[in-house]
């Protein structure tokens, strides 16, 4: 049995790669990477590097030849890009007779009114209509994503939102990474949805939390989405980016990742990361890279 992973050398897919690579031997596992070169390492370990490139869909029908198992891990950019990608990806896919799909999907999908949900919505959609057994891995949020809010605070910043108290699934990325790499490797998620979550926490409770890791108060400013686009803009962050943060905050705010499921123990025979030990990992990560 061959497995493939795509982005593989990308923040997520490296993680996936490093947790098949601790039970599967390298010989069962290849990837599809747009540059082959920073997959030497994993050459070098045995694992098959192949290139494919989702702007260069020709490139695809060789890098998913002779694959029974597929990761589509989602690819980054604007909507529209995202679903031409996609559904590339699905076409070369079906081409290649691959034989079973995994694909990393967005929290409850199929019903969230997230302005981030189409391309997931039309890649889940293009999956369904090959008839190819899949599993889609709906991930809520990464802890990772709140990185820069974590350095503020570090910084004496307080933490800004206009999120309301909408809550939040967060978990580490390489929880989500543990349970896309248990469907790959494993037997008997054909034609699953698996909803990952951690525990849904409010802006309040996941900065209560961070408080108590760094052992001091940490003040909450709830603002509307214009001021929280003004101070996002004032700390520095493009113009291009602004809108798509606030859009974020909207989307928490209006529940669309207020998710309770015990997925992650089904897969992983336990639960997300406890909050307070994923933000130690997050907040020691910070120290470290300074």
């Amino acid at each position: 049995m061959k497995m493939l992973v795509t982005g593989a050398t990308g923040k997520l897919g490296s993680k996936v790669v490093e947790t098949i690579l601790n039970t599967v031997p390298a010989s069962q596992l290849a990837v599809s990477v747009r540059n082959p070169e920073k997959a030497a390492g994993l050459q070098a370990r045995g694992v098959e590097v192949r290139q494919g490139d989702f702007d260069r869909p020709e490139t695809l029908d060789a890098a998913f030849a002779g694959i029974d198992r597929l990761l589509l891990i989602s690819a980054d950019g604007d909507n529209e890009t995202r679903i031409r990608q996609h559904t590339d990806a699905v076409a070369a896919a079906e081409r290649a007779g691959v034989k079973f799909i995994a694909y990393t999907s967005l929290a409850n999908a199929s019903e969230t009114t997230m302005f981030l949900a189409p391309p997931h919505v039309a890649t889940e959609e293009a999956i369904l209509k090959t008839g190819i057994p899949y599993s889609f891995l709906r991930n809520n949020w990464y802890l990772e994503n709140e990185i820069p809010s974590i350095q503020g605070v570090l910084a004496g910043a307080p933490w800004v939102t206009s999120a309301g108290s909408g809550k939040v699934g967060w978990t580490l990325q390489q929880d989500y990474a543990e349970a896309a790499a248990a469907v790959l490797a494993g037997e008997g998620h054909e034609n699953t949805i698996y909803e990952l979550s951690g525990k849904p926490l409010s802006q309040e409770e996941l900065v209560s939390a961070l408080g108590t890791v760094l052992g001091k108060e940490v003040p909450v400013q709830q603002v509307d989405d214009a001021t929280y686009a003004d101070i996002m803009k004032g700390a520095g962050l493009p113009d291009f980016l602004i809108p798509f943060l606030v859009g974020i905050q909207k989307g928490i705010r209006n529940g669309a990742l207020e998710i309770e499921s015990n997925d992650f123990e089904k897969l992983l025979g336990r639960p997300a990361t406890p909050i307070n030990e994923a933000l130690t990992q997050i907040v020691n990560g910070i120290s470290l890279a300074k």
